[in-house]
């Protein structure tokens, strides 16, 4: 489905570089921006929040290869202990956070990894609250 609409883009737009594809691609920033938000808070909803959107389904299966690799028996723990598996895995798994970043900053712009390298403690802080949050809410779909 991704790759018909990127030829679809490609072929109506004439687009010639990676950096407008992204940005097409993603869309939209999610929420809002004024001129007395933070860089972080303006990275978080023009730049983040439309990456992690695009690629929540990535972010599932993801997970559910994260439990499965890690023999978790998953359906049989109470909500808390799923919640607990889940952030077990964003904060503390180095090999699943890493994975996670690298899917959310291969989507990145030239222009937006400058600013990510720049700020990246505080963006990562975000991020993984961001997963974090994302994850959780979905725990329904790892039964």
């Amino acid at each position: 489905m991704i790759l018909i609409s990127f030829f679809l883009i490609l072929k109506k737009k004439k687009m010639n570089t990676r950096d407008t594809f992204l940005s097409q691609l993603r869309g939209q920033a999610i929420g809002s921006i004024s001129s007395e938000s933070s860089i972080e808070e303006s990275f978080q909803n023009e730049t983040l929040r439309p990456i992690l959107k695009l690629q929540n389904d990535l972010f599932i299966a993801s997970f559910k290869n994260y439990i499965e690799r890690n023999k978790v028996e998953f359906q049989s723990k109470t909500i808390e202990a799923k919640l607990a598996v889940i952030d077990n895995a964003v904060q503390k798994d180095a090999k699943f956070s890493s994975m996670v970043k690298g899917i959310i900053i291969g989507l990145f712009t030239l222009e937006e990894y400058a600013v990510y390298s720049q700020n990246s403690s505080n963006i990562n802080k975000r991020i993984m609250s961001m997963l974090l949050e994302r994850l959780k809410s979905q725990v329904q779909l790892f039964d």
